[in-house]
Order: C-alpha cells, then sequence, then structure tokens
C-alpha cells in the first residue's frame, strides 16, 4: 500500500470478549472492518485452495455441496504442527493479498474514516507492525465462559483454543488502547466511541 490517509487499527483479544461486537460498532462509526476469519473462509474455498487440500487429503475433506469442510480438515491439523505449517503456508499468503487488496480499496474510498483489522491472530501473524493503533477487548473470564457455552464450547474448549494464541498479557503489553467488555452494551460503545476518537486524533496529528 503506497498511500495512508487514514488510520490502520488493529483489533484483537480474548476469545469470546466481544471483539466481533466491537468490530460493529467501529463500523457503525465509519470504519471499514477486514474480518479476517471471513477472508480465511473465501480464500479456503476458491478453487486453487481446494484442489491443493484435496490432493494432499481426498474428498473426504469436502461437504456435499463440494465445498471445503472446515471442521474436516480442522481435525487432519489438530495437534499436528508440520501439517498446520503446511496448510498456513497455503492459506496465509493468499489471505494476506486479499486482505492488502481491501486495505488499498478503503484508504482510496471517502466514505472510510479509518479501516479495522479484525484478527484473532493479529500478533501471532505479525500483523500488528503496519498497525497505527493496536486495540484488544477483554471480559471477565465468568463472562467469557458463559458467551463461549452460547457458541456450544465448555469451559475445556475455550481454554483448548485460547492456548493457540499469544498469551493476554504479551497483547495488552502491545496494545494502545484495551477495551473490557463487562458492563453492558451502553459502556462498551462509550469505550469504543472513546478509543476511535483518539486513533482519528492521533493519526490526524502526526500527519498533519
Amino acid at each position: 500500500m503506497s498511500v495512508r490517509n487514514k488510520p490502520v487499527i488493529g483489533l484483537t483479544g480474548s476469545i469470546a470478549a466481544g471483539k466481533s461486537t466491537v468490530a460493529g460498532m467501529f463500523r457503525d462509526l465509519g470504519a471499514c472492518i477486514i474480518d479476517s476469519d471471513r477472508v480465511s473462509h473465501e480464500v479456503l474455498q476458491t478453487d486453487e485452495v481446494k484442489a491443493i487440500l484435496t490432493g494432499w487429503w481426498g474428498g473426504a475433506i469436502l461437504d456435499e455441496s463440494g465445498r471445503v469442510d472446515r471442521k474436516a480438515v480442522a481435525t487432519r491439523v489438530f495437534g499436528q504442527s508440520e501439517a498446520l505449517a503446511r496448510l498456513e503456508g497455503v492459506l496465509y499468503p493468499r489471505i494476506g493479498e486479499r486482505r492488502r487488496d481491501v486495505l488499498a480499496a478503503a484508504q482510496a474510498d471517502p466514505g472510510y474514516s479509518a479501516v479495522v483489522i479484525d484478527a484473532p491472530k493479529l500478533i501471532e501473524a505479525g500483523l500488528h507492525e503496519s498497525c497505527d493503533a493496536v486495540v484488544v477487548v477483554d471480559a471477565a473470564i465468568a463472562l467469557r465462559c458463559a458467551r463461549a457455552a452460547v457458541r456450544g464450547w465448555s469451559a475445556e474448549e475455550l481454554q483448548r483454543r485460547e492456548n493457540m494464541l499469544e498469551p493476554l498479557d504479551k497483547k495488552v503489553d502491545i496494545a494502545d488502547y484495551v477495551i473490557v467488555n463487562n458492563d453492558g452494551i451502553a459502556e462498551l460503545q462509550r469505550q469504543v466511541a472513546s478509543v476511535f476518537t483518539a486513533v482519528l486524533e492521533g493519526f490526524t496529528q502526526k500527519h498533519s
């Protein structure tokens, strides 16, 4: 990306802390949201990637409609570091290319005042290094367990998934802002609006 005329915000946080809700609030305030999970799902279903994966694992990874079954792929890489690294080697460059395309388009679109990269592995992938600000969303463990239960996850499943990510304290150390989602929507909106205003003002001052 050659021109940056609006800030890029990296958004990450604890699992089930409300990161997607925060992303939606940023969108309502005028930001373009790049949802890394959504981009990953789109890349997984491309003909190119589908051909590579069926070459490795056969047609058993496809569902009845011929789409890649994410759960079937997950079972083949879970606990298998080499298989996971090989999968990421296929997906990550393609995800990065799509992300850069959307980012460039958003920078050129006057309808957006900022760009948010919503990524569970923002820090693990090194994406935070190209952001103007990093925002971490957290919440009390009891609340996160309750929210995870709605998804059908046990407390043990939540912990297993978190063990695959950087520890929260490391994310907080890197973050420019921490949003704590413990006290309802109104308080969450207040925090998000405050952070958004601070980022925009900081970016304007830096580039004026």
